[in-house]
């Protein structure tokens, strides 16, 4: 289980229940792989939110599973 971040908590206080729980389904589906060593979390894990969105995207980060700053693919799994 994972700390809520303050955008997480924020949108909780805000949104009726049905609203949060559609935000946080759909961000558990968008992922952030690392490219070195293909490791991979979701977005709302990571204490994000992708809620309604397209395209996919890369992010610069330093990766929590092989410590290496790369260029990290955000892609929505299809499962």
């Amino acid at each position: 289980m994972t700390i809520p971040s303050f955008w997480q908590k924020l949108f909780k206080a805000l949104l009726s229940k049905e609203a949060f729980a559609s935000m946080e389904s759909e961000s558990r589906q968008w992922m952030v792989q690392c490219q070195n060593c293909k490791y991979e979390r979701s977005v709302w894990e990571m204490g994000g939110i992708r809620w309604k969105a397209a395209g996919n995207q890369r992010a610069l980060r330093i990766c929590q599973n092989c410590d290496q700053k790369g260029w990290h693919r955000i892609y929505k799994k299809v499962e």
